[in-house]
């Protein structure tokens, strides 16, 4: 905000906000992709093995990890959803800037 108590909005500090939120599903995303394979069902039966008594302790973690994975996906398309939120607001707004310099006498190429 200006200091005159007018709002002011700063492009390319929205697209870095963007990019730092696609950034962040990215790197979550590439996260949740070795969780899963490190968690999965094949890769927690084969780290407890196939004794009786590990069944429970395997199904338990089983169910865990597909939990967690859950949690991780909702997170990502969250984040994602926000990175898409800010570039439509940077359009718009670059779009409404235009609309309104040329409400005010400004030219496609920029004259006056």
């Amino acid at each position: 905000m200006a200091d005159d108590g007018t709002a002011y909005y700063e492009p390319e500090s929205g697209r870095s906000l963007a990019r730092k939120f696609e950034m962040q599903a990215y790197d979550l995303r590439a996260f949740l992709k070795k969780f899963e394979e490190e968690t999965g069902g094949e890769a927690i039966s084969d780290g407890f093995g196939i004794l009786t008594e590990s069944e429970e302790v395997t199904s338990a973690y089983i169910s865990y990890s597909a939990d967690v994975a859950s949690a991780m996906k909702v997170v990502h398309e969250h984040l994602d959803g926000i990175a898409d939120a800010l570039r439509k607001v940077n359009k718009d707004t670059e779009v409404t800037d235009d609309d309104l310099a040329v409400l005010f006498g400004k030219h496609a190429d920029g004259d006056r």
